[in-house]
């Protein structure tokens, strides 16, 4: 399945199938940045996906390896640990070969040899090699991801947290042992990337291309330090009330109250360094009102530009412009509105957006229906048939908190009567998962 969410019409342009090799100790945010990359890749319409080497090892010999396992010692575990590593291979040859355009093969790589391999491999096979290694001697750094990774790793489901702790500390200790960092004595022919200490410094070398400079753009905007990011449409209007879309509308009077109640939700319960991104239109701006933190306005943010429909409801554009209606609904990402935007055209538009909230620490975006599934998207990796049929209510916060292993969801009911916007796909048009599921896993808060 195609998950590009990028404007057809202008596809990034990857000549050459090419496998980004991740490089170092465990607990060095090498599956973050290898998620959070696959997701960016994808969604500016590069075919990308990540093979992380910790899966097959659980295939073989199961999710609870101790520390031993990995002892370079430990003949019986490097013998597995290198079939993980060949099979991984076969396996992206194979995707390349079929639909990818990038791999990412997650895995420590973390000796000169295993990193040779994979290179005369991949050469082998007419693919291209760009390494990306993470060094961190940051303890905090280092402390908050093993604590994430205790949590969240499917090796120590079900084992004592503490336990968990010590027998990762072990892990890292026999890595430690026979690593070979990236170095330019060794490695001055080889791409790379040097990511050290979660971002505060990088290094280069022999970065060639469109898709190594935007790989290296991307990480290099990228932090793994705790954050969150919250989405928030703009108040009840008044166009909102009568089913009109697009327009510059007041907010009505419930989307004043939503304005009011949001400010104090803002006080009480988001972060001190909070920035706060509104658009240019009217309804955002009100809706900030009560807002006591520092506000910037977008025009990337503004909603999606409904062209001549602008104003209209849904029932007078399909009597007015019937095919043009049906087309929309046979294909609701990629219909351009007459004289206006798709929601391809839209992705497009954001990605300096994506990009900016990934330099961010906290930030609350208020915005609009269109722009919310678009962002939303992109943080918890919908693709285009799904995107434009997000659910995203009216008067209601969104909290979006980066992981390892993904993006954890809250959902924050403000309690503000709204009408509801949300149109549902039409029956006779299928969609791979419906909207009404895809934000199933957010839970309510009261």
């Amino acid at each position: 399945m195609n998950r590009s969410l990028y404007p057809a019409s202008c596809p990034p342009i990857v000549h050459i199938p090419t496998c980004i090799v991740m490089v170092g100790l465990p607990a060095r945010g090498k599956t973050y940045v290898s998620r959070k990359l696959t997701r960016y890749l994808n969604w500016i319409g590069v075919n990308t996906k990540v093979f992380n080497l910790g899966e097959y090892r659980r295939k073989i010999a199961g999710a609870h390896c101790k520390h031993s396992f990995f002892d370079p010692n430990n003949t019986d575990g490097m013998s597995v640990r290198e079939k993980c590593a060949e099979l991984a291979l076969e396996d992206i040859t194979k995707w390349l070969n079929d639909i990818g355009q990038v791999a990412i093969f997650d895995a420590t790589n973390t000796t000169r040899a295993r990193r040779k391999k994979v290179t005369t491999h991949l050469k082998e096979n007419g693919f291209k090699e760009f390494f990306v290694e993470s060094i961190c001697d940051d303890d905090e750094i280092i402390q908050s991801n093993i604590v994430e990774v205790k949590v969240n790793s499917p090796d120590y489901q079900g084992v004592n947290p503490e336990e968990a702790c010590q027998d990762f500390l072990s892990r890292i200790s026999h890595y430690k042992k026979f690593y070979e960092p990236i170095s330019l004595e060794h490695d001055h022919n080889l791409p790379f990337l040097k990511v050290i200490d979660g971002g505060k410094r990088f290094f280069m070398n022999r970065v060639e291309g469109y898709l190594q400079s935007r790989v290296v753009y991307y990480i290099m905007n990228l932090h793994i330090t705790p954050r969150a990011i919250y989405l928030s449409r703009h108040g009840e209007s008044f166009m909102n009330q009568e089913g009109r879309i697009g327009g510059d509308s007041d907010l009505s009077p419930n989307g004043v109250e939503y304005s009011k109640v949001l400010g104090k939700f803002v006080k009480d319960e988001m972060p001190a360094d909070l920035k706060v991104w509104i658009s240019e239109k009217k309804r955002t701006k009100q809706t900030a009102k009560y807002i006591e933190r520092p506000i910037e306005q977008w025009k990337a943010v503004n909603e999606i530009d409904a062209g001549v429909c602008e104003g209209m409801t849904y029932e007078e554009i399909q009597e007015k412009f019937p095919d043009a209606f049906a087309r929309r609904d046979e294909d609701k990402f990629h219909y351009r509105y007459a004289r206006g935007e798709s929601y391809e055209d839209l992705v497009a538009r954001l990605e300096p957006v994506i990009m900016e909230l990934e330099r961010q620490h906290n930030v609350l975006v208020i915005c609009h229906q269109a722009v919310a599934r678009c962002l939303l998207a992109y943080f918890l990796d919908h693709n285009s048939e799904e995107l434009p049929y997000l659910r995203v209510p009216l008067h209601t916060v969104i909290k979006l908190t980066p992981v390892a292993y993904g993006c954890r969801v809250e959902k924050f009911d403000l309690h503000v009567p709204a009408v509801n916007t949300h149109r549902e796909k039409p029956k006779n048009v299928s969609v791979n998962r419906s909207a009404e599921d895809a934000l199933v896993t957010v839970p309510e808060h009261n």
